[in-house]
């Protein structure tokens, strides 16, 4: 289950009814998102699943540490450092805002300032990352580090070369720029240049069982969910997170038989 924000807004049981339904699908690993809305602890406390992180990237040192001690007591199985989404004030705020804004009102923007990347809506998280932080994030960790929001194969390969264990294709569900290409017509290109080194990922638009075989077919090792399951938490809660993944889930095995595929090392 790909980590996506702010789980309050769709159900009452938040983040720990996502938990539920995915650990209740096959026992699905679930990503956290930084920006959930209940503690770690809480999360990590409503299931036995696979449980991971996602993580921003923070200035602060002494922020990064406190982050990640709380996800070595929720028991994090690995981190998912997300490094797609260099500025957040361009989004359509409408289409995916509306759910806490009242009908006709404005969402709220930030502030811009004089000068800096904040004199164009940046916000100060932002646009700082660098390989010598995710060095760093790297030894206070001892759970395997994934770096989500690749798009280019020679992305990739640096991120591998820099100590991370898994390569994440995602363009952030395409909703922050237009016009970033869709993670599909990528894919191929980062696992070749990957190599087998490490697990490739994937995510942004799957809506059914034969979009999985075809990023499967194309070299990922894993395919992640965001919006679907957002819709089965609106619905149903826990149940409904479970039962869009039991839906794709079958839905895969059927386009495997269809095309031939009796097993998942046979795609290819």
């Amino acid at each position: 289950v790909s980590p996506t924000s702010f789980h309050i807004q769709l159900n009452r049981d938040a983040e720990a009814a996502t938990y539920k339904g995915a650990t209740a699908a096959s026992n699905t690993p679930y990503i956290v998102s930084h920006a959930a809305t209940l503690p770690k602890d809480k999360i990590a406390a409503a299931s036995t699943g696979p449980l991971w992180f996602q993580f921003y990237p923070q200035k602060s040192m002494d922020a990064t540490k406190q982050w990640v001690d709380q996800a070595n007591a929720a028991r994090v199985e690995a981190v998912v450092v997300t490094v797609d989404q260099q500025a957040t004030f361009y989004e359509r705020a409408g289409h995916m805002r509306n759910l806490n804004v009242a009908p006709g009102a404005q969402p709220p923007r930030p502030k811009r300032a004089d000068k800096g990347a904040a004199a164009y809506g940046v916000p100060d998280g932002r646009l700082w990352y660098n390989w010598k932080y995710t060095e760093d994030l790297k030894k206070l960790l001892n759970v395997p580090m994934m770096i989500k929001g690749i798009l280019t194969g020679e992305d990739a390969k640096a991120a591998i070369e820099h100590g991370f264990d898994g390569v994440y294709v995602s363009n952030h569900g395409g909703r922050t720029m237009d016009y970033t290409p869709s993670t599909i017509e990528v894919l191929a290109e980062v696992v070749d240049a990957v190599g087998g080194r490490v697990p490739v990922f994937f995510d942004s638009g799957v809506r059914n069982g034969s979009d999985i075989l075809k990023a499967l077919a194309l070299g990922a090792k894993a395919v992640c969910i965001g919006r679907g399951c957002r819709w089965g938490l609106a619905a149903y809660g826990a149940a409904g997170v479970q039962r869009v993944l039991e839906i794709l889930q079958a839905e895969l095995v059927m386009a495997m038989a269809q095309t031939g595929r009796p097993t998942l090392a046979s795609i290819d």
